[in-house]
């Protein structure tokens, strides 16, 4: 079977080091662990800036570094393995260990633990922090700045019913490769949401059609369908509500939505010739 390059980190000129017997390249490198800073950052395909988006990297992911050019660190991300092009303003040399995520859909960062103070950014849902004290029912980051604690929970912390995760993000606008409350597509909402649920995901629809679940027959009538069932197409997924209802970040919506399944398959199956390929039962 071929490599994927999405997931594996290996290019002409160069492979990650545990490669070397299963690629060929002129050079093999041992990576180096960074932590992102960055609130919320793009990664892209080729190391420029209107490169397309593939995904994103959230503040407390770490990220293993093969090559650095120009501003531009080539490696990969450890939560879900994808392979991309990040800039250098976004990472750190320490690792750093986080002790909580963001549980909220989104949080603002502040100067000082006081509401009234202007916002210097945000985090979104998942970005993991490193709390050093708390005061006045505010945390303080290693990174700098400020976090309500109310939109905090210890890494640790799960949630069971990862449909109600994925509902908070209705009416998020569409976004390919976005992976927070800001913008987001199909497969990042099914991964994000699983992730609360602890429940480790892949990045992109295909993979989790391979990777999750137990495979569900599809029923002439799309009967037989529970919530949390997830629903795929070519390039696409959907979460069921319900045994009709169906949740996604769609293009055609251009935001996170709802509708009734039949709806959504006669759409893409009768408009864009995409019949459902996939049922798969967590």
């Amino acid at each position: 079977m071929p490599l994927d390059r999405r997931t594996v980190p290996f290019r002409p000129d160069l492979a990650a080091a545990h490669l070397r017997g299963r690629v060929d390249a002129p050079r093999y490198v041992d990576g180096q662990a960074r932590t992102v800073i960055a609130p919320l950052e793009a990664l892209r395909r080729e190391p420029w800036h209107d490169a397309p988006l593939d995904s994103e990297a959230l503040m407390g992911e770490r990220f293993t570094v093969y090559d650095e050019d120009e501003g531009w660190a080539w490696g990969q991300l450890e939560s879900d393995d994808y392979v991309g092009y990040l800039s250098t303003e976004a990472l750190r040399a320490q690792v750093i260990e986080a002790s909580h995520r963001v549980s909220a859909l989104r949080t603002f960062i502040y100067p000082g633990p006081n509401i009234k103070l202007p916002p210097s950014g945000f985090l979104s849902m998942n970005a993991r922090v490193s709390v050093t004290s708390e005061e006045d029912g505010f945390a303080k980051l290693a990174t700098g700045g400020y976090l309500t604690l109310k939109h905090l929970v210890p890494t640790g912390a799960m949630e069971a019913d990862f449909v109600t995760i994925a509902e908070r993000f209705l009416g998020t606008p569409y976004l390919w490769g976005g992976k927070s409350s800001l913008g987001i597509d199909c497969s990042a909402l099914v991964q994000t949401a699983l992730a609360v649920a602890g429940i480790k995901a892949p990045r992109d629809a295909d993979m989790q059609e391979d990777a999750l679940g137990q495979s569900v027959s599809v029923r002439p009538d799309l009967g037989g369908l529970q919530r949390g069932d997830l629903i795929f197409w070519k390039g696409h997924v959907g979460i069921m509500v319900n045994a009709a209802t169906l949740l996604h970040a769609n293009a055609h919506m251009m935001l996170t939505g709802t509708e009734l399944l039949r709806d959504a398959v006669e759409r893409i199956q009768v408009k864009e010739g995409k019949p459902v390929r996939a049922i798969k039962r967590l």
